[in-house]
């Protein structure tokens, strides 16, 4: 179902001082989308968190954690299986998976089914000298060339809640826009919750144009408390 379109080349992870970092074509080692992200949250978003870890218990919090970590992991190895090859094998007996393949169809019915081209899945891309990362999905998605990624929840979003998904989007976009020398139109989130309630989220013209300057200031941001 891939249209190859662009040669994406694969990009070496390493960890430094306990960061994900990736190796660009050109040797270079540059801090990952996720790890900018990560160093440069809100005091406001990490007391949320904090906060939310004391109401639950550090316990209960670390079982939630990994339980949604293991259904993201597994929905996305469906889609990913999807989008390569047009279909995806049945589940196994394992709850978990059975419940992640149930979010990835899904996805499947309801996101994918607008997407008219798969440029590619699972594709490292990056900034020269700035950063990397892996996006989910490159393609064409209601005739607009989109970052398209994919993502399970606990329970259904607000669009207000997820800033960083959407900086994560523009991170993607304007990397495959620099190397590749595309125009990325739309960044699209297809979301599904664990009790299967599916969300879409797109983001595109003055939005978008607003989070990608809001990710430059968190590049700045980055490299500044780095000095």
């Amino acid at each position: 179902m891939i249209t190859n379109k662009f040669t994406y080349q694969p990009l070496n992870r390493e960890t430094i001082d306990g960061k994900r970092h990736y190796v660009t074509p050109d040797n270079q080692r540059v801090s990952s989308v996720t790890t900018i992200l990560d160093a440069t949250k809100t005091q406001e978003s990490r007391d949320a968190l904090n906060n939310w870890r004391k109401r639950v218990g550090t316990e209960k919090a670390q079982n939630i954690t990994t339980e949604a970590a293991g259904r993201g992991t597994r929905m996305h190895k469906w889609l990913e299986n999807y989008v390569k090859n047009g279909m995806i094998d049945e589940p196994g007996s394992n709850p978990y998976s059975q419940q992640s393949h149930v979010m990835a169809n899904k996805i499947i019915e309801q996101g994918l089914i607008n997407v008219n081209e798969y440029w590619g899945v699972e594709i490292p891309v990056y900034y020269p000298s700035l950063y990397a990362g892996t996006t989910d999905c490159v393609g064409v998605w209601k005739d607009k060339p989109a970052i398209i990624d994919f993502k399970q929840s606990n329970k259904a979003k607000k669009r207000e809640w997820i800033d960083d998904y959407f900086l994560q989007l523009c991170a993607y976009m304007l990397a495959h826009d620099e190397v590749h020398e595309t125009k990325i139109e739309a960044g699209v989130i297809l979301m599904c919750t664990q009790d299967f309630q599916y969300q879409e989220f797109v983001l595109e013209g003055s939005d978008l144009e607003k989070y990608k300057n809001m990710w430059w200031d968190r590049v700045a941001e980055y490299y500044k408390n780095k000095q």
